[in-house]
């Protein structure tokens, strides 16, 4: 066999502005849902997420489709969140498992998907007690106030309702 039959490799090579941009378009939102799983909320999750990114901007980078690039862009934002967060790494094992059962390859998609079908087949009453405490993230008190309920009831509600949103998902998920 001749050198010149042996199939020639081309090293990775760090990413330029148009695949950066088109995979932050691809990822971002898995990799947000996937920081926020582990724990991440607010400024932390945003500069996790912009880190994330820096990384692969800064790596040599051989873009191998999508669950590859998926696959590395969690493993460096849980690297990133266990760095800051030494002590969580207990719940991130559990998170990990958590993501692989219920997100798998999807990103999560299909997770959402059938959230949204769930939360729309809710009462309009327990429709509007998700939007107040998920979108509009309003606490017990703020909730009781714009329902007429008590913050305990509210707390009572949101448990219920997040028990049964879990097993509509998990109904249509089987």
């Amino acid at each position: 066999m001749t050198s010149e039959s042996l199939p020639v490799s081309t090293p990775p090579q760090r990413v330029d502005r148009q695949t950066a941009e088109r995979l932050w378009l691809e990822q971002a939102r898995m990799v947000r849902r996937y920081l926020r799983v582990l724990g991440a909320a607010g400024a932390d999750l945003d500069d996790l997420l912009q880190e994330t990114f820096v990384v692969l901007l800064q790596r040599d980078f051989e873009d191998r489709g999508g669950a590859a690039v998926a696959t590395f862009l969690r493993t460096t934002a849980r690297f990133l969140f266990l760095r800051r967060h030494r002590q969580l790494l207990p719940q991130v094992e559990a998170a990990d498992a958590v993501w692989e059962r219920r997100c798998g390859d999807d990103g999560g998609d299909g997770y959402l998907a059938a959230l949204r079908v769930c939360v729309e087949r809710l009462p309009a009453r327990s429709r509007r007690l998700v939007q107040l405490g998920y979108d509009d993230d309003l606490g017990r008190e703020a909730i009781a106030r714009e329902l007429g309920m008590k913050a305990d009831g509210v707390k009572t509600a949101l448990r219920r309702l997040r028990d049964a949103l879990r097993q509509c998902i998990e109904r249509r998920m089987t």
